[in-house]
């Protein structure tokens, strides 16, 4: 049950998590109290109770109990501190290994997974990718970031909307991206809810193809405020479609002031010189802040050392 707009989210299935070998996590909507626990059913797979989507279901079940508005308020606070908690292990982790994190995040459709592609193999031999794929169901998405030679893990929410950070977590667990490197998170197509959860990602990134409607921003406003680079994508198509790309960007910066805008085409490459440079200079200020926060503890682990020989 999400916290937006209270669709079910049964079981969350993470790629090859499971006590041995392949198979899958699936984390269940019980309420528990006090501790997460792991157990298998049978000889089944092993199942992981996951407090995001238990907390998500004492939600649901609020709602249709008839609580009290105020106290539906404090279920949902409670939900977004726990996320917001992992989503700030998740963004150290990456940070400590100076991984430059994106959430991309659209509505379906909008080219995401083939602009995903593209990148990718644009950046071969030059930056290390790794993906997190979001979906309902299906690993089609991750098959194709996979085809490439780029490691995925597929993602599949069941009945929920988006994607959460103890998601990312697991699959973070699971993907092991290396040092240095670039992760790709492509969340589930969905304009609303997505905008609510942080995953501790560097950036969200919006993704507006000229196929839907230039008011997009004003209808979906919090996503288009949580972002802080706006992708205008299948530009190849604007001489067929009514969609006007000044306007799109205006109502974007209406939202969001001083929303980055590009203006690209996954499938001519149009823009992409700009995109991949965007990419590179994320890349590398990772990299700088992982190398100077080790540079830092080297100093302080040496002035400790000798304060301590002067004291001897």
């Amino acid at each position: 049950m999400c916290v937006t707009c209270g669709c079910g989210s049964n079981q969350t299935h993470v790629e090859g998590e499971t006590a041995a070998g392949p198979g899958h996590v699936h984390a269940h909507d019980h309420a528990h109290d006090g501790g997460g626990h792991r157990h298998r059913h049978g000889d089944g797979p092993w199942h992981s109770h996951d407090h995001g989507a238990a907390d998500a279901a004492g939600l649901g079940a609020a709602h249709a109990a008839g609580v009290a508005p105020s106290r539906r308020v404090q279920i949902e606070q409670d939900i977004l501190a726990k996320n917001d908690a992992i989503a700030a292990a998740n963004r150290q982790r990456l940070a400590d290994r100076g991984i430059f994190a994106l959430n991309l995040v659209s509505s379906p459709g909008s080219g995401k997974t083939t602009l995903l592609v593209k990148t990718i193999e644009a950046l071969q031999g030059r930056i290390a990718t790794a993906v997190i794929e979001g979906d309902q169901q299906t690993s089609r998405d991750a098959d194709r970031i996979r085809a490439t030679g780029a490691p995925a893990i597929q993602v599949n929410t069941g009945k929920g909307c988006h994607l959460d950070a103890d998601m990312v977590r697991r699959a973070l667990d699971r993907l092991d991206p290396a040092d240095g490197s670039l992760l790709l998170v492509e969340n589930v197509g969905n304009l609303v809810c997505p905008a609510a959860f942080d995953l501790g990602e560097a950036h969200k990134v919006a993704i507006l193809s000229v196929t839907e409607g230039e008011d997009k921003p004003l209808k979906y406003p919090d996503m288009f405020h949580a972002a802080d680079l706006l992708l205008i994508n299948k530009t190849d198509l604007l001489p067929y479609v009514d969609f006007d790309v000044d306007a799109a960007i205006g109502y974007a910066r209406r939202v969001r002031p001083d929303i980055e805008v590009m203006r690209v085409s996954a499938t001519t490459g149009a823009g992409f010189e700009a995109w991949l440079a965007w990419l590179e200079r994320g890349v590398l200020a990772a990299r700088t802040q992982r190398d100077a926060s080790v540079q830092a503890l080297r100093r302080r682990v040496a002035e400790l050392e000798t304060a301590l020989g002067r004291g001897a």
